[in-house]
C-alpha cells in the first residue's frame, strides 16, 4: 500500500493510519533526512525479525532506531554529559550515534558489546510517526544488504510492496546514509562516513 504524505506538513489522519499499522505489527517504509528507511516498532519481535528477513541481514548485526528527542534517547542509551553536548549540537540531523544501551532495549537491537545506534532525523514525517507510536522505530536502509539503496517510493512499492504493509511516499530521496559516530567511553570515532559532515571532529 502506497500512502502519499505531505513531506513538509504531514496530514495527521495519515500519520495516525501509519501508527495504527505499526501498533498492529506492521513493517513500513518511511522517509528520513538521508534515505528511505524500513521500520517497525522496536518492541514487536515478530516485526523486527521480518525486517531482518526482508534485508537478508545477519541477526548478529543489529539495526539502529529512531527516537523523538534527546530526553527520549536517555531511556534507551547511557548518555554522558560529553555525549549529550555533542548530540544536542548535531541532532536532529544526518547522524547515527552509537552509545551504551540501557536494559530497556530489546536484545535483537543490541550488539554483543551492549551498544545501540540511535538517530533523530530532521524529517517531519519520521518525527510524527515516532511520537504517535510512543516507541522508537527501527531504521535500516531500503535495500538488500550489500546492494544499492532505493530512493523512489514508487520503485520501492513495485519491488518490495508485497513484503511490506505500507510504503509512505514523502517524495524522491537520493542521498547517502547517515554518518555513524561512536561516543562510547566519551571518545568520538567515525564508524561510517555518510551524509553528516565530520569536519567538526578534532
Amino acid at each position: 500500500m502506497l500512502l502519499s504524505v505531505n513531506p513538509h506538513n504531514p496530514q495527521m489522519r495519515l500519520i495516525n493510519q501509519v501508527v495504527e499499522c505499526l501498533k498492529n505489527g506492521g513493517v513500513i517504509v518511511y522517509p528520513t533526512d538521508t534515505i528511505y528507511g524500513i521500520g517497525c516498532d522496536i518492541f514487536n519481535k515478530k516485526a523486527v525479525k521480518k525486517v531482518y528477513q526482508l534485508k537478508k541481514r545477519d541477526v548478529r548485526k543489529p539495526f539502529s532506531f529512531i527516537c523523538t528527542d534527546l530526553s527520549d534517547v536517555t531511556t534507551y542509551a547511557q548518555v554522558s554529559n560529553f555525549a549529550f553536548k555533542i548530540m544536542k549540537r548535531r541532532l536532529p540531523g544526518p547522524y547515527t550515534f552509537v552509545l551504551e544501551a540501557t536494559r530497556v532495549v530489546p536484545d535483537l537491537l543490541m550488539t554483543k558489546q551492549r551498544t545501540v545506534g540511535i538517530r533523530i532525523p530532521e524529517n517531519p514525517i519520521a518525527e510524527m510517526i515516532v511520537k504517535g507510536l510512543g516507541h522508537p522505530l527501527v531504521t535500516t536502509s531500503v535495500n538488500i544488504s550489500g546492494e544499492d539503496t532505493l530512493g523512489d517510493p514508487y520503485e520501492i512499492e513495485e519491488l518490495m510492496g508485497k513484503q511490506l504493509d505500507m510504503v509512505i511516499d514523502g517524495g524522491i530521496i537520493f542521498s547517502e546514509p547517515s554518518t555513524v559516530i561512536s561516543l562510547i567511553d566519551d571518545e568520538v570515532e567515525v564508524l561510517r562516513q555518510g551524509c553528516g559532515d565530520v569536519s567538526w571532529i578534532g
